[in-house]
């Protein structure tokens, strides 16, 4: 039997626009799916910091951002913002979406340490 392996998501990019954030969500989808022993955090930075705002009107032809988030938090997954990258966009005060939280940079740091794989989209 293998260890418990621990697996750190990055994502700096806006909800649309990109694909970054919606391939990060999909990885972090599909290691849950194919190896659900595994324990993953994803971390929001920069514009990615937007995609934990609940109740966004989903562009045509774009994939439900929220909804992704809501799954990865509905397997266990922790889906933490920088609060400070929150704090310039002017959203730090806004209702974040269930299970969501704010964050810090020491937070990331002892998050990036005790990871297996660190991904960054």
């Amino acid at each position: 039997m293998t260890s418990m392996q621990k697996i750190l998501i990055l994502i700096n990019d806006a909800p649309y626009g990109t694909g970054k954030a919606y391939n990060g969500l999909r990885l972090a989808m599909q290691i849950q799916k194919d190896y659900e022993n595994t324990e993953l955090c994803v971390f929001l930075m920069a514009d990615a910091v937007t995609c934990a705002i609940p109740n966004q009107n989903t562009p045509n032809g774009y994939y439900d951002i929220e909804r992704m988030l809501k799954a990865v938090i509905l397997k266990k997954g922790k889906v933490k913002l920088c609060g400070s990258c929150a704090d310039a966009r002017w959203i730090k005060e806004m209702k974040l979406i269930v299970e969501a939280e704010m964050s810090t940079m020491k937070e990331l740091t002892q998050w990036t340490i005790e990871s297996d794989k660190v991904l960054t989209f």
